[in-house]
């Protein structure tokens, strides 16, 4: 019994003894391990978990930068001076930790203050950005199209238009110049934001074309009419088809208007051809606005449609405008394709967006008359 106590009491003894330089040193490392381990993970949490998910500093204000080949804290530093973040060393370090810039996408970027740094990043990789729902009506210009593109910040107006005039891009998807004015078929679109404009126009121009090839394989006999009587191709359907669009409001007058076009191109007595629709001297006006087109602001004068310099003027010259006016929905190209058989050469609005259809020009007159 007497050694056991006598080990107890050297083991207290041991205990008992003053901590030497060399393990408060050890002791202290270990507590800085541990505390530097905690703040690793809780800057990661706030780099990756946090602040990828924080809100800009802006209220929603769209603006385009042109981004080249630049570096996690380059990009930072641009996206700073345009006002869509906040914090360059935490943008920088948050781009570093998740890959970089190599997938960058190079270019035109429209983006919004108020993205987070991870929408940011992903609109600007052109991936799983946030997307918006576009409806295009029939009759939409892509002056309108455009507009409605930039407002939701799908891309700039500038960009798309310059889209749809881009000569190689047209020869790509077998559009005649000058424009896609007419190949934009109307619909619902699902476009991520911050898209690029050629993407748009290739998808609508997609679209136009199966859209189209199913009508044409419905209505082949009378695109073979409008082919042999005329020497019409796609390119001078949609042209009249956006016409039509655009003059007739209801569905059952469609292929009527269309009739009456056709018949003033076919009947070899009507002379001068001119197909005297008020809202082709008004595209003109959006296209190459001329001394007449001064102010326009949609409402279509007498001095618009008598503006010789206007090629789209459909009052000053004989047959088709130089492109589409517009971009016709089915019905309307379906009208074009198979118009129906009358002997009217003129119409006009009797309210109600309908119209009363003449024979002669005296019946026109009076028809007019009765109008005002």
């Amino acid at each position: 019994m007497a050694a056991t106590r006598s080990k107890r009491t050297k083991k207290a003894k041991k205990a008992d003894e003053p901590k030497t330089d060399e393990d408060r040193a050890s002791g202290l490392g270990r507590w800085f391990g541990i505390i530097f381990v905690a703040l690793l993970i809780a800057t990661g949490v706030l780099l990756l978990g946090v602040y990828p998910r924080a809100t800009g500093p802006g209220s929603g204000s769209a603006i385009e930068l042109d981004i080249g080949d630049e570096s996690a804290s380059d990009l930072a530093l641009t996206l700073k001076k345009a006002g869509l973040i906040d914090n360059v060393k935490a943008f920088t370090w948050y781009v570093r930790l998740t890959g970089g810039t190599s997938s960058v996408v190079k270019g035109k970027h429209l983006l919004t203050d108020d993205a987070s740094p991870r929408e940011l990043m992903h609109r600007l990789e052109r991936r799983n950005a946030s997307r918006a729902k576009i409806v295009v009506p029939e009759g939409w210009t892509r002056f309108d199209i455009a507009k409605r593109l930039d407002a939701t910040h799908v891309c700039t107006a500038r960009s798309f238009l310059d889209a749809t005039t881009d000569e190689k891009l047209l020869a790509e998807l077998h559009v005649p110049p000058p424009s896609a004015e007419g190949y934009l078929f109307p619909a619902t679109y699902d476009f991520e934001l911050d898209s690029d404009a050629r993407d748009l126009v290739k998808q609508m121009v997609h679209n136009f074309d199966k859209k189209y090839e199913a009508l044409e394989s419905k209505h082949e006999p009378g695109l073979k009419d409008l082919s042999d009587s005329l020497g019409w191709s796609r390119r001078e359907v949609v042209i009249l088809a956006s016409i039509v669009e655009k003059e007739a409001a209801v569905d059952d007058e469609r292929p009527i208007v269309a009739s009456v076009f056709l018949n003033r191109l076919r009947d070899k007595e009507f002379s001068p051809k001119r197909l005297q629709s008020d809202p082709t001297a008004g595209y003109g006006c959006l296209v190459v606005p001329t001394a007449a087109c001064v102010n326009f602001t949609g409402k279509i004068t007498h001095d618009i449609n008598a503006d010789a310099e206007n090629p789209y003027s459909t009052y000053t010259h004989d047959g088709l405008p130089p492109g589409a006016i517009g971009n016709a929905g089915a019905k309307s190209l379906e009208a074009v394709m198979s118009p129906s058989l009358t002997h009217y050469f003129y119409f006009v609005a009797k309210g109600g967006g309908r119209h009363t259809f003449s024979e002669t020009l005296g019946s026109h007159n009076a028809a007019v008359h009765e109008e005002k």
